[in-house]
C-alpha cells in the first residue's frame, strides 16, 4: 500500500499510483497491475504460514488499491485463525511491525540490494561483481571513507529527474527527502546530522539494532498466544521466528561491522556490541559468499 499511496503529481497533487492502477487518473476503462513472487516446493507454496498473507494482500489490492494494510490484515487473520479478539489484535500487531523490522535490520535509511549474490539468503554489503556492477551491493551502498549512499540528484546520476518536477525536488532536497529514502538519493558524510539530532552513523546503527529488537518483540508476542492458536501452526511460526532472530542478528552485526570499517566511528553507547568484531563479519562473508 505504501507504493500505491505514493503521489506521482502526474496531474497535480493527489495523482497517486492507486489512481493509475484503477484507471481513474487517465480515464482508462481497463486497468490492472502485475506482481512478481517467488514460490517454492512447500505444500503451502511460501514455506511460512504468514507468507500467505502477502498473496492475499496482492489479490485484494489488485481489486481495490485503496485498501489499508490494517483492513487487509484484519480480513486475513479472521479467515486464517479465529475470532478471539486478543489473538486477532496480537497477530495484527506482529504483522504491522514485520515489514519495517525487515527493512531496518537489512537495509535501513534507503539502502538497497545488500544481500549476498546468487541466493539472497544473507548479508553481502561487501560484494562487488566485476562483470555486473549494477548487481553489486557495493554499487548501491557506495560506502567509503567520506560517507555512504548513492547520489541520484542532478550532481550524481540524476535518476531523480525521472520523476515529475514536484516529486523530483522533494527527493533531491535534503530538507524534504524522507529519512527512509535518504541513502537511495544522497551520498552523505558519516557525521551528517539527521532530523533526530544523531549523526548518520549513529542513526544507521540505531536502525539496525531497532530491527533486531522488533523481531525479538514479535517473537515474544507470538509466544503469548501459546494455547490460543492450533499447536501445529503455533510451533511452526515459533520455530521460524527463532530462525529470524538469528538471521536478523547476523544481518545487523555483519552490516554494522562492515560499514564501521569506513566510518571509523564507535557503535553508539548503550547498544549491544557485536562479538568478534571484524572476525565476525569475515565469517559471515565466507558463509554467504564462499
Amino acid at each position: 500500500t505504501e507504493c500505491l499511496d505514493a503521489d506521482t503529481w502526474a496531474k497535480g497533487k493527489g495523482s497517486t499510483v492507486a489512481k493509475v492502477i484503477d484507471g481513474s487518473l487517465y480515464d482508462n476503462p481497463i486497468s490492472g497491475m502485475a506482481g512478481v513472487s517467488n514460490i517454492g516446493s512447500d505444500r503451502d507454496w511460501t514455506g511460512h504460514p504468514f507468507g500467505q498473507a502477502n498473496w492475499y494482500a496482492f489479490g485484494r489490492l489488485a481489486w481495490d488499491p485503496f485498501l489499508t494494510p490494517q483492513a487487509i490484515a484484519g480480513e486475513w487473520i479472521k479467515m486464517t485463525f479465529n475470532s478471539d479478539p486478543q489473538v486477532d489484535a496480537t497477530i495484527e500487531k506482529i504483522m504491522m511491525q514485520s515489514r519495517e523490522a525487515g527493512v531496518n535490520y537489512r537495509e535501513p535509511l534507503g539502502l538497497h540490494h545488500q544481500m549476498a549474490t546468487g541466493h539472497h539468503f544473507g548479508p553481502g554489503p561487501w560484494v562487488t561483481i566485476p562483470n555486473h556492477p549494477l548487481w553489486s551491493p557495493t554499487y548501491y551502498n557506495n560506502a567509503d571513507s567520506t560517507g555512504i549512499g548513492f547520489d541520484r540528484t542532478s550532481t550524481g546520476s540524476d535518476a531523480v529527474g525521472q520523476y515529475f518536477p514536484h516529486v523530483a525536488e522533494h527527493f533531491a532536497n535534503l530538507d524534504s527527502c524522507p529519512d527512509e529514502y535518504l541513502l537511495w538519493f544522497h551520498h552523505l558524510p558519516w557525521d551528517y546530522k539527521m532530523r533526530s539530532g544523531r549523526t548518520l552513523w549513529d542513526e544507521l546503527c540505531m536502525k539496525y539494532f531497532e530491527g533486531v529488537d522488533t523481531v525479538k518483540l514479535m517473537q515474544q508476542e507470538w509466544n503469548s498466544l501459546d494455547g490460543k492458536v492450533d499447536r501445529e501452526t503455533f510451533n511452526h511460526v515459533k520455530a521460524l521466528l527463532s530462525i529470524q532472530v538469528q538471521d536478523a542478528t547476523e544481518w545487523r552485526n555483519a552490516c554494522v561491522l562492515y560499514f564501521q570499517t569506513f566510518s571509523k566511528m564507535p557503535i553508539p553507547a548503550g547498544l549491544e556490541k557485536p562479538d568478534k568484531t571484524l572476525q565476525y563479519y569475515e565469517s559471515v562473508r565466507r558463509k554467504y559468499n564462499p
